[in-house]
């Protein structure tokens, strides 16, 4: 319980605040947006923690100290708030005074430009799923006739497979939108992830992995991953404030569930759970274009990843009972 003492502590806050700004209906709000950000971002608490498992001590505290507050206001608050900034042609002060007095309008500056938002999460997701997907380095495979059959381990030996499977996505739904704005975003996803990936194996090579790239791929993810439910939280509530309150609680406690999974070493217990986090956030990328021209509810979004996560599980415990000396290690 000890990794979760300051994520209760900081609910505990968040929550006295909520019932000072709306009663017990803000109260409960906040609760449902916490819950609806942990369900949309267990899976990435299991990637965080593969991350994080490569870090020194050193910047793992980094993560906690500097990550919680980005996370928190910068991907919460501040980010939504400079979107609506830069897509509406507007000052700071001014968008800011938006989202205070006149809410509504607000929620309909963002959602008005939520294509290129879904756009630049979904395809930065996308990358991280292919990387993961078609690593040469990964031993273990969990769906065996996705992972390990003959056209796969092909593809493997291609150069650059991921990057020309996510250029190939890119076309498509671009030829398919014929829309500026999401093909910008697409690839700025697509050459941010690069740029990260190709300095963390530099700084790999050297020694030192991860670092402040480490760190600044994890928050990338994390922004990522709060896209979805930035967006969605406006179905439950319209005071930024609120939001930021609600899915502020439930960063906090998958920062402590990162953290536990790296102190338990948790991942290695149970060898399938990465794979389970990784078909979730395609998932989640998939679902993410969907939502370029329809509608996709938060639920099912977030039970899909549970689900995924669920029976990684289950499959873990199956393979640990068929093999007791892995469980041990």
């Amino acid at each position: 319980m000890k990794y979760f003492y300051s994520s209760f502590v900081i609910a505990i806050i968040g929550l006295v605040i909520a019932y000072f700004i709306g009663s017990y209906e803000a109260l409960y709000i906040s609760v449902l947006l916490s819950i609806l950000e942990i369900s949309l971002s267990f899976d990435n608490a299991v990637v965080n923690a593969k991350i994080l498992d490569t870090m020194d001590a050193k910047w793992r505290k980094r993560f906690i100290i500097y990550g919680i507050p980005i996370a928190v206001f910068g991907m919460r608050l501040v980010f939504p708030i400079v979107i609506v900034a830069i897509v509406a042609k507007m000052g700071l002060y001014e968008t800011v005074h938006l989202a205070i007095f006149d809410p509504h309008l607000y929620k309909e500056n963002l959602e008005a430009n939520k294509e290129g938002i879904y756009t630049f999460g979904g395809g930065f997701l996308l990358m991280v799923f292919l990387e993961f997907f078609f690593s040469k380095e990964r031993e273990v495979s969990w769906l065996k006739f996705l992972e390990d059959n003959i056209v796969t381990r092909w593809l493997k030996n291609l150069e650059n497979i991921t990057l020309i499977i996510a250029l190939l996505v890119g076309v498509i739904i671009i030829a398919l939108s014929q829309s500026h704005l999401i093909a910008i975003s697409y690839f700025s996803s697509i050459l941010l992830y690069v740029v990260i990936s190709s300095c963390m194996g530099s700084l790999s090579k050297q020694g030192v992995r991860s670092g402040i790239m480490g760190f600044l791929y994890l928050e990338v993810l994390d922004a990522s991953f709060s896209f979805d439910g930035v967006i969605g939280a406006f179905a439950l509530s319209e005071n930024i404030f609120i939001i930021m309150i609600g899915l502020g609680i439930g960063a906090m406690f998958v920062r402590s569930i990162t953290i536990y999974l790296v102190e338990k070493k948790t991942l290695q217990s149970f060898i399938y759970l990465e794979h389970g986090a990784h078909y979730a956030i395609l998932a989640l990328s998939i679902i993410m274009f969907i939502k370029l021209t329809h509608e996709v509810s938060e639920l099912i979004t977030g039970l899909i990843g549970i689900a995924f996560i669920l029976v990684s599980f289950i499959g873990s415990l199956m393979y640990n009972k068929k093999h007791p000396q892995v469980e041990s290690l």
